[in-house]
């Protein structure tokens, strides 16, 4: 088994790059191992290493079809939408609560607002 051959931050040879890299430039890996390493070196610590792939080997990024658009969209979808009131809440609803705010805070939640009047909590 061959090592990888190991870089210098900045100090990589041109046809290598990240995945990072290649995605900006619209390829991917495509099945490709890594074929070499950057190292940064930092003190008291071990060093930062980045991987890199041949952009020779590299194949285009595949195109999104119309389901796995729509996948996407059920996706983000369920991360809006709070498991009490079953309600969009607008923005992606915290996992640290579990649910969107004023499900998680009701005594909180100003009088006559129009968000107040869930149904599981008796108003």
């Amino acid at each position: 088994m061959a090592a990888l051959p190991v870089f210098r931050w900045h100090l990589a040879p041109d046809g290598y790059a990240t995945r990072r890299q290649l995605r900006a430039r619209n390829l991917r890996p495509g099945g490709q191992g890594v074929a070499a390493q950057l190292e940064r070196p930092r003190r008291r610590r071990p060093p930062l290493v980045a991987y890199l792939y041949r952009v020779d080997l590299a194949k285009p990024v595949r195109p999104m079809t119309p389901a796995r658009w729509a996948a996407l969209a059920r996706a983000n979808r369920a991360r809006r939408t709070c498991p009490e009131c079953r309600r969009d809440a607008g923005y992606v609803i915290p996992p640290s609560l579990g649910m969107c705010t004023p499900c998680a805070f009701p005594d909180n939640a100003p009088e006559g607002a129009s968000w107040n009047s869930s149904p599981h909590t008796g108003r």
